[in-house]
């Protein structure tokens, strides 16, 4: 594809001689293993100092770069014009494939025009699928759940009972939507099973990664806003409600009835006590503990604090021991001018 072609998908400036235009570009890449044909990028200023020595024919640029040899793309932000130019050179359509005969299908399920399902799948009574979904070897779809338009259901992914899956979905391999939440109450010296009869709703365009479980409602819905992205290996229990467009990154735990608002990031292996509160537009930081209810912000350790604060908290934490001894030697010294009155 010409770099002038490149330019428009991307809404770019070449940077360069005038026969910039027609110069063929074959490949995405990173910086260090790009080669002659291909276009890579700079997301930030720091790496700027990695492209002398690049053999890329092109680098994408926010900002034009001197006294550099490659020809530039400049961009509003490189990063999103890379993953679109990866997207169009190496993401290709899943091919329609229609209803293999080794899949079971209910014949009281209802499915659309252009939907494949892969052999070894079980598609149960009372069951839909949109129109264009991919359902891949060995996923299981239960009773009267609905899957949408578009979605792509990756190998051995459970869908439960009653879920509600949105249109243009995505759910990674090893997965477990409407799984029965942890509910039990302690009654006459045993743990007795509180019946998990809720649902599950996934809106449009969530992205959920491999060996997710989300927990069924205990009553009602556990509700996933649309346009938000789950890492992989992630637990979210009964009832919880998660916003538009939010970010949860691996291994974040997630207590039931807990309420996260749009456009908030959990990062990786945070812990959400049940029944807590966390406003839109906030940032937990790795490993945090959120114990209760959390206004907008940004937070850090366990239990969170203000970011600003647990930095300064980690700072001192470091000092301990050298303070602890210092205090010792002062107590020693006290204890030596005590004795001398």
């Amino acid at each position: 594809m010409k770099l002038k072609e490149l330019a428009s998908l991307t809404d770019g400036e070449i940077i360069g001689p005038p026969q910039s235009d027609d110069i063929e570009i074959t490949g995405v890449s990173g910086i260090n293993e790009a080669k002659k044909g291909d276009i890579t990028f700079v997301s930030s200023k720091k790496f700027i100092k990695d492209l002398p020595g690049c053999k890329a024919s092109c680098v994408i640029v926010k900002e034009p770069v001197s006294d550099l040899d490659i020809i530039q793309l400049k961009v509003s932000n490189p990063y999103f014009a890379f993953a679109k130019l990866l997207e169009y050179f190496y993401i290709k359509p899943h091919k329609c494939i229609g209803i293999s005969k080794d899949a079971f299908v209910s014949d009281k399920s209802k499915i659309a025009t252009d939907v494949s399902i892969f052999p070894f799948s079980y598609i149960s009574e009372g069951a839909s699928v949109g129109t264009g979904t991919v359902i891949y070897p060995h996923v299981f779809i239960g009773e009267n759940t609905i899957v949408g338009e578009r979605c792509i259901i990756y190998p051995n992914v459970t869908l439960r009972e009653g879920i509600k899956v949105g249109n243009r979905v995505i759910i990674h391999s090893g997965s477990v939507i409407g799984s029965d939440g942890f509910g039990y109450v302690f009654e006459k010296g045993r743990h007795y099973k509180i019946p998990q009869v809720g649902g599950v709703i996934v809106e449009d365009d969530v992205e959920i990664g491999s060996n997710v479980s989300i927990d069924r409602a205990t009553t009602g819905n556990t509700i996933i806003g649309s346009g938000t992205k789950i890492d992989n290996l992630v637990q979210i229990g009964h009832n919880v409600k998660i916003g538009k467009n939010s970010i949860i990154i691996a291994q974040v735990a997630i207590g039931g009835s807990t309420e996260i608002g749009n456009y908030v990031t959990l990062a990786g292996q945070v812990g959400v006590a049940d029944h807590a509160k966390i406003a839109s537009e906030t940032m937990i930081g790795a490993q945090s503990g959120i114990m209760g209810n959390v206004s907008k912000g940004v937070y850090s350790g366990s239990p969170a604090m203000p970011h600003r604060e647990w930095l300064k908290a980690s700072a001192l934490f470091a000092k301990l021991p050298e303070l602890y001894k210092k205090i010792r030697e002062l107590e020693e010294k006290i204890k030596k001018l005590k004795g001398g009155n």
